[in-house]
């Protein structure tokens, strides 16, 4: 059975994501976040959820950098 999230659910879950995720998970775990953004009913709610969405996608990318210079590095040696 598939349980419904409330708002508060859906932003303890992206709060979840976001304190929890690591540079393994991040790719899997902003897509969750962003799936769950978007059934999200209300612009009050992406409000609430906006700074850890910033946060995750800020991860993301700062981690997307690091792995291309790694292996630019590799490819040198």
């Amino acid at each position: 059975m598939i349980k419904m999230l409330s708002a508060d659910d859906k932003l303890a879950e992206i709060k979840r994501l976001y304190y929890q995720t690591s540079r393994a998970t991040i790719k899997q775990d902003f897509a969750k976040a962003i799936d769950l953004l978007k059934s999200m009913s209300s612009e009050e709610e992406r409000e609430r959820v906006a700074v850890y969405m910033d946060g995750l996608s800020q991860m993301r990318s700062d981690w997307a950098v690091r792995r291309k210079k790694e292996k630019g590095i590799r490819k040198k040696e």
